[in-house]
C-alpha cells in the first residue's frame, strides 16, 4: 500500500456513503493520531485498537451521523506521497471559512490547523475535513 491516509480516508468515505456504524483499518501511529484529531473535533465517535481478521492488527473506528447524514460532509487528502505539501504556520489553510478542519503533522505532532496556529508550528498539510 503506498498511501496508508489516504486508504483509511476512502474506507471513512465509503462507509458513510453506505450507512454503516463502524470500519476497519489496517492500525498504524499515524493513523490513530489523525484518528485522535477526528474525534477531538467531533468528526468521529472514537476507534479502539483491535485485530483484524488474519491476526493483524486493526483500528475499528466509530463513525457518527446527526439525522442520519454523515458529520463528514467532505474529506480531502491534501499531501500525497507523489506531492507533499509543506505549509507554514502563516499559509495553513482555513477550510469554509473556519468550519472545517486541516490535519497537520507538525515537529509537535498531528493536530488540527487552529492547534498548529496557536503552537506556532507550520508542517505537512495531511487532509482536509468539513
Amino acid at each position: 500500500m503506498n498511501d496508508p491516509i489516504g486508504d483509511m480516508l476512502t474506507r471513512i468515505r465509503n462507509a458513510q456513503m453506505r450507512g454503516k456504524s463502524t470500519v476497519s483499518t489496517p492500525a498504524s501511529k499515524l493513523r490513530a493520531w489523525v484518528l485522535d484529531v477526528l474525534a477531538g473535533e467531533g468528526y468521529i465517535r472514537g476507534y479502539e485498537a483491535t485485530t483484524g481478521k488474519d491476526g493483524h492488527p486493526a483500528i475499528e473506528i466509530s463513525l457518527k451521523y446527526f439525522d442520519g447524514t454523515p458529520v463528514i460532509r467532505e474529506l480531502k487528502r491534501v499531501s500525497t506521497p507523489g506531492r507533499r505539501v509543506y505549509m507554514g504556520v502563516k499559509d495553513i489553510p482555513s477550510v469554509r471559512q473556519g468550519l472545517g478542519v486541516s490535519i497537520v503533522s507538525t515537529p509537535k505532532g498531528v493536530m488540527s490547523d487552529a492547534a498548529a496556529r496557536s503552537a506556532n508550528v507550520g508542517g505537512e498539510v495531511l487532509c482536509t475535513v468539513f
